[in-house]
């Protein structure tokens, strides 16, 4: 009897308990940020950099997109944050491979992983997409952030400053998730290059004030 009475306690106990290892959920509806989780690498084995399948200096001029990634203070940098980008082609098309699965098919090949490393930095090398072929948006790249104990959420995209498409109009319509996504270019010579630091929870519903 006293053996059934210890076991009661304990799954009482047990039970008592709050679950643990599951992420709190952030930011609202996010169709697609799903994607990120498709990785082809486990998130702790992931690169600071990420090159897109795209990324080239035959001919071209690639994008270089680097920033660093702070914490809710706004001034602490935030490691081990997975960031997921993808976007068109130089077309305006979400080109995908014939045997493509998963979110593949909608995102298209031109994705890529990255995790920031112990100050926050990232950055990824890919070449500048195009808008929608019938121009209704401002050329843009989506992205999509995984922090530890929290659901992955969108943050506003990658968008260019000097798109005729980023009209004053657009521009007052950005909701600054995650800080500004207005991306300025500058020719280095063998490529672009634009900076965009991110600031977590920055706008995004339902973020925990104690992180």
């Amino acid at each position: 009897m006293k053996i059934q009475w210890f076991i009661l306690l304990i799954i009482a106990i047990a039970c008592s308990q709050p679950i643990t290892g599951q992420d709190k959920k952030v930011g609202g509806p996010c169709e697609g940020c799903e994607a990120i989780h498709e990785s082809p690498l486990p998130f702790d084995k992931l690169e600071t950099l990420a090159k897109l399948p795209d990324a080239t200096w035959t001919g071209k001029k690639p994008l270089g997109v680097n920033g660093t990634v702070y914490k809710a203070d706004g001034k602490t940098p935030a490691p081990g944050v997975i960031i997921y980008v993808y976007h068109t082609d130089e077309t305006g098309h979400y080109v995908a491979k014939a045997d493509a699965k998963g979110w593949e098919r909608r995102h298209g090949l031109l994705r890529g992983w990255m995790r920031t490393n112990e100050k926050g930095e990232y950055k990824f090398v890919t070449l500048r997409p195009a808008p929608y072929p019938d121009r209704t948006e401002p050329a843009h790249i989506h992205v999509t952030i995984k922090e530890p104990g929290l659901t992955e959420y969108y943050i506003d995209e990658y968008v260019f400053d000097d798109d005729s498409l980023l009209t004053t109009n657009k521009r007052q319509k950005l909701e600054n998730r995650g800080g500004s996504g207005i991306l300025k270019l500058k020719d280095v010579g063998n490529m672009y290059k634009a900076e965009r630091n991110i600031y977590l929870g920055k706008n995004i519903p339902d973020y925990p004030t104690n992180q």
